[in-house]
């Protein structure tokens, strides 16, 4: 009886280990935690305000306020999304004039963020792209949440070159090396823009000869874009890979996020735009991603995807938006170089050159996990160990504070654990 009494009592599930926490959530909980009023957190890559607070556009609000007053219901959406998101979500990447959705040749579904948008995807190619045992090319580094959607969705994955320590850049030779010797037929994921995490970006013309080699190898290129307007302001620029893809007449997804260009984050707003040959192609695919969808969650969301819908539809209400986002990028870009700045005014050792060349919200600073170590224990500067740091997070009340912490850590010996 006692056996039997203690096997009742026991979990069925008593053998599942605890999995690691999330690295960047560790990030932001030791952060949070930390009583120093000192403390500054450039992990979590989420826009803050010259004070340091999260931001809701002033666009994004007064559209939330209309909606509200519209008295709109909470009736279910169609499995693909809200219409109005869905029908400008793909002319915000691929461009008004773009000859694929013109032609009728894009199917556009709205997913719970970027992150729910690739997962969609990759489900897609799992069950219906012809080369079964395809492998996801992912390049390394990459953001980390890639690697683990690639596994849920049953695909296998390698990587490619893509960040050179060196020079800081692009490892542009590697690159093409790695997607010309992978199998025929692969997927390749790009970052459409402000690569995550290093914020190092392909050039228009090396763009080109990347494209080049997808073509060639028969490669099917799956775009992540999540920050279009953020490495720029221009919305237009920042889609250039997107539009360089429909030009070349390939087939791709590409995987949109409203988190950070409408500051949307917690309102989980995405969408999978699929670019394919024909209009029928299209309305084929369409079917089978409803099925997906309706076998995953059934329908998604919709206040997040109205807020996008209204502010993307209406010129002037899009025209307000396009003001509030380039404030954001310009405040990163002129942190980005105070940080710059202050570095060579302390004549801290090295090259700094790649903090204003690199793009978007994200930096690689270049530092080694020790010295991050010490960044964080010394001065409570929260970062990655691979010392990527969320610009966003930076403002002209702790920017100095952290110049002079990496003078610190550069100019004096760090001890090894």
């Amino acid at each position: 009886l006692g056996t039997c009494s203690s096997e009742r009592m026991a979990s069925v599930f008593g053998h599942v280990k605890a999995a690691p926490v999330d690295a960047i959530f560790g990030i932001n909980q030791a952060y949070v935690a930390d009583p120093s009023p000192l403390k500054v957190n450039l992990g979590v890559g989420a826009y803050r305000t010259e004070e340091g607070k999260p931001l809701v556009l002033p666009t994004v609000h007064k559209v939330e306020r209309q909606l509200l007053e519209a008295g709109l219901n909470k009736e279910y959406q169609p499995i693909e999304g809200v219409p109005s998101f869905t029908r400008s979500a793909p002319k915000l990447i691929l461009g008004p004039d773009s000859e694929a959705i013109r032609e009728e040749r894009v199917f556009c579904v709205q997913a719970l963020g970027g992150t729910g948008a690739i997962r969609l995807g990759l489900e897609f190619l799992k069950r219906f792209f012809p080369n079964q045992t395809a492998t996801v090319l992912i390049p390394e580094p990459t953001w980390a949440n890639h690697k683990q959607i690639a596994e849920h969705a049953g695909l296998a994955w390698s990587s490619y070159r893509y960040y050179d320590p060196s020079t800081r850049g692009l490892d542009f030779a590697g690159l093409i090396e790695d997607l010309t010797n992978a199998p025929d037929r692969s997927i390749v994921l790009l970052h459409s823009v402000a690569h995550n995490p290093t914020g190092v970006d392909p050039t228009e013309e090396e763009w080109g000869r990347i494209v080049d080699v997808v073509e060639r190898k028969g490669h099917f290129a799956f775009a992540d874009c999540a920050y279009q307007g953020f490495a720029s302001g221009d919305l237009l620029a920042d889609s250039f890979s997107a539009r360089l893809l429909v030009q070349r007449g390939l087939e791709f997804f590409v995987a949109q996020s409203f988190s950070k260009n409408f500051g949307l984050y917690g309102e989980r707003v995405g969408c999978l735009t699929m670019v394919l040959r024909s209009k029928e192609a299209a309305e084929v695919a369409g079917t089978q991603m409803r099925v997906i969808v309706r076998g995953m969650y059934s329908n998604p969301p919709s206040t997040g995807a109205r807020i996008v819908g209204e502010i993307l539809s209406s010129p002037v209400l899009y025209s307000e938006w396009e003001a509030d986002m380039q404030a954001m990028s310009s405040r990163m870009l002129s942190v980005r170089r105070q940080l710059y700045d202050l570095l060579l005014a302390n004549k801290t050792p090295g090259d700094w050159s790649h903090v204003i060349k690199q793009i978007g919200m994200f930096t690689y600073l270049g530092l080694s996990p020790e010295q991050v170590r010490v960044l964080t224990e010394k001065y409570h500067i929260y970062m990655t160990s691979t010392a990527r740091i969320s610009v966003a997070g930076l403002n002209s009340s702790n920017v100095a504070y952290l110049a002079n912490a990496i003078h610190d850590v550069v100019t004096n010996a760090v001890p090894k654990l």
